[in-house]
């Protein structure tokens, strides 16, 4: 297993004053870090899209991928998490439910309340996916639709693979709640049937959950 961390060169100051340094082999324990710089985006939420939705593209020779977003540490065995969520399951892809929500378009207005995406842009991307016959309240193999997203487990497979582009397309198109692009796309693409969405209580087993640091601030246009 490699574990791979992906800091910009904020994260990284931010990190050596707290006393975390990259030794000369470039890594923290047994953490790999990567520094990246010239991002192409300026919403940095979105550029931590890159690795969570296309590690295909960066690890092209790995077969799995577990994605844990920053506010969250991972505390299970990674192969053995490949082998309850996919392989028991027999999935391509396990992504923990939403624990509040089951509807995009109740998402989209606690997205806008918690100052996550202004509404403007929130309303261009809700009112195309309605136009486009989005359900309410989709649910997808009898469980919610809505996902929260913080830990994906996935085997790369040309369908994954697909359907992980065409969720980093929503986010570049819209805005960079994946919560609100994920039902849509899996709604679109109906061939994927092998997802295993699970419950919060096996989120919460997998991870601790420590939060963000900074905030989000009300955005502007």
């Amino acid at each position: 297993v490699c574990y791979v961390a992906f800091w910009d060169e904020i994260t990284l100051a931010a990190q050596e004053l707290q006393g975390n340094k990259i030794g000369d082999d470039g890594f923290i324990g047994k953490w790999r870090i990567v520094i990246v710089k010239n991002l192409p985006f300026v919403d940095q939420r979105l550029n931590g899209k890159i690795p969570k939705m296309l590690p295909h593209r960066l690890f092209p020779h790995a077969k799995y991928s577990i994605w844990v977003d920053s506010k969250s540490q991972f505390r299970r065995d990674p192969l053995g998490v490949i082998e309850a969520l996919l392989l028991r399951t027999n999935s391509v892809l396990a992504i923990s439910e939403h624990g509040a929500r089951s509807s995009v378009y109740d998402e989209a207005k606690a997205v806008v309340r918690k100052h996550k995406a202004t509404p403007e842009e929130v309303e261009v991307q809700i009112t195309q996916y309605r136009k486009d016959g989005l359900p309410a309240d989709k649910r997808f193999n009898g469980r919610k639709a809505l996902n929260e997203a913080s830990v994906i487990v996935r085997e790369h497979t040309n369908l994954t693979n697909m359907l992980m582009c065409l969720w980093f397309n929503e986010v570049v198109r819209f805005t960079s709640r994946d919560q609100l692009s994920f039902p849509y796309v899996l709604w679109r693409l109906e061939v994927v049937k092998n997802i295993n969405t699970f419950p919060v209580c096996t989120r919460k087993d997998l991870v601790n959950s420590m939060g963000h640091i900074r905030k989000a601030k009300p955005l502007t246009n």
